[in-house]
């Protein structure tokens, strides 16, 4: 189903000061970060208070604009349900543990990023099914496509299948704002650069708690180790109400 657009604002987050090293200004004491490296099926995650204090590596690091910026090569250790690498930060409670929160109440993570390359596509941000069933898709996912369309996939159902939603144009390794999130239990919304679509969250998913994610998710793999997805992130914010 095609989205619904509205007149939206063009406010999208400050850009941060990122002098203090990755995250800087970004409040990394709600993240944990999962990296395409480690042992096969089991990528290794850095926790928050690891991110915190300064973390740094050829996957995660600041560039040299300052900005808090995720390196996935197309060659790497992905999780058991996906055949992608991905270096990305997974939601965390501010005091420890995975965060998982009820689709009721309004939720959203707001971004300032830039795609500096990318082979193919890579999602950029994500809300993902967390506890309440077997299920281990996203509710949806928010891709860069190399050619420069920014693309929602909204999840059929827990079962799997995704309808995408081309919704906007920016051209390789230029800025742009989203925010992703829900409200009232039944709709996804969306803002790419002040553009606001909303999507219908079926009944199947409402059994679900949900969790962000955000950074670079590859959406290819080969066994090269300099091909892959760099995503610089300048601003990253969530809140819940």
């Amino acid at each position: 189903m095609t989205g619904l657009p509205d007149s939206g604002s063009r406010t999208g987050p400050a850009t941060a000061d990122l002098a203090a090293g990755p995250g800087g200004a970004i409040d990394l004491s709600r993240w944990e970060l999962q990296e395409p490296i480690g042992s096969s099926g089991s990528p290794t995650t850095i926790s928050s208070s690891q991110l915190q204090g300064g973390f740094e590596d050829p996957y995660f690091f600041t560039d040299t604009d300052g900005a808090m910026t995720f390196w996935s090569p197309e060659k790497g250790v992905t999780t058991p349900n996906s055949n992608y690498p991905r270096s990305e930060l997974r939601e965390t409670e501010p005091g420890g543990g995975s965060a998982n929160w009820s689709l009721s109440g309004t939720h959203r993570m707001s971004a300032t990023l830039r795609v500096v390359s990318v082979t193919s596509s890579v999602c950029v941000g994500q809300i993902h099914l967390g506890e309440g069933g077997g299920s281990t898709k996203p509710l949806l996912e928010l891709y860069y496509r190399s050619g420069g369309d920014i693309v929602l996939g909204t999840e059929n159902s827990p079962d799997g299948g995704q309808t995408t939603h081309t919704v906007g144009h920016v051209p390789v390794g230029e800025k742009w704002s989203y925010t992703i999130g829900v409200s009232g239990g039944d709709t996804i919304d969306l803002t790419v650069d002040g553009s606001t679509t909303h999507y219908p969250i079926a009944d199947s998913f409402k059994s679900y708690q949900q969790y962000f994610k955000a950074g670079a998710y590859n959406q290819s793999a080969s066994d090269s180790t300099t091909q892959g997805a760099k995503v610089a992130f300048y601003a990253l914010d969530v809140s819940h109400g």
